[in-house]
């Protein structure tokens, strides 16, 4: 530290002290914020005690920092999927206190009809827990299945496939398409980027907004960020 080797592990520092290690400089790293078209298939974990395939294969040869996802899709689910290094943002994004909507397509195994959408507003059980959606609406149907857009602002485990099971309906697809304002868009299956500044901020103005953090919250303006 500052030129002098240091073996004191409580020694005190300040933030104009120099660290090297080796003779090389200690540098934060860079903070970087990525969105992933998840393919379907594929584990969202590090590594897998299956041996499956993970998410992580997508990013081989990329020269990235090490990154984790910022919440999970499920193996067979597809679509947005956010990977950062900065703790602080991801903790901010997945907070249940945030309520950022997460939009998904899915298809299921049956023609949906005005009486089902509106149950599944109006929420079904699942064991304990009550699972609703906050909107749903009718994409497109065929003869024996139907695409819904269903619409979460909450984000209990397997949320969309739990509600849909209670109700006897099976899920053929389901790929969720955006997260608050940030769009999956046109990205390619199995590809990612970078995701641009002003997509963060949006990002991360939505989740202040929704906790009690900026003008115009309906929140407690006095409330601490996790608090419950």
């Amino acid at each position: 530290m500052n030129g002098v080797v240091q073996r004191d592990s409580e020694k005190r520092v300040s933030l104009g002290d120099k660290f090297t290690v080796d003779g090389e400089s200690i540098r934060a790293e860079r903070k970087v914020y990525l969105m992933l078209n998840k393919p379907r298939g594929l584990v969202t974990s590090a590594a897998d005690e299956q041996g499956r395939d993970t998410v992580f294969s997508c990013f081989v040869g990329a020269g990235l920092p090490r990154i984790f996802p910022v919440g999970r899709l499920d193996k067979a689910s597809e679509g947005l999927l956010l990977f950062t290094n900065d703790s602080a943002w991801a903790n901010a994004i997945t907070d249940p206190a945030s309520h950022l909507d997460k939009i998904y397509h899915v298809q299921i195994d049956r023609v949906a009809d005005g009486v089902f959408l509106q149950e599944l507003k109006r929420g079904v059980k699942d064991g304990d827990e009550l699972l609703r959606a906050k909107r749903v609406s009718l994409l497109r149907a065929g003869e024996k299945n139907s695409w819904l857009e269903i619409v979460l602002d909450e984000g209990k485990n397997r949320h969309v496939r739990r509600m849909l099971a209670a109700q006897g309906v099976e899920v053929l697809r389901l790929v969720r398409v955006a997260i608050g304002d940030l769009q999956l868009g046109d990205l390619a299956k199995g590809n990612f980027r970078e995701l641009r500044p002003e997509e963060t901020l949006v990002l991360t103005a939505r989740v202040k907004h929704a906790s009690g953090l900026l003008p115009g919250s309906s929140a407690n303006p006095g409330r601490m960020p996790g608090a419950r």
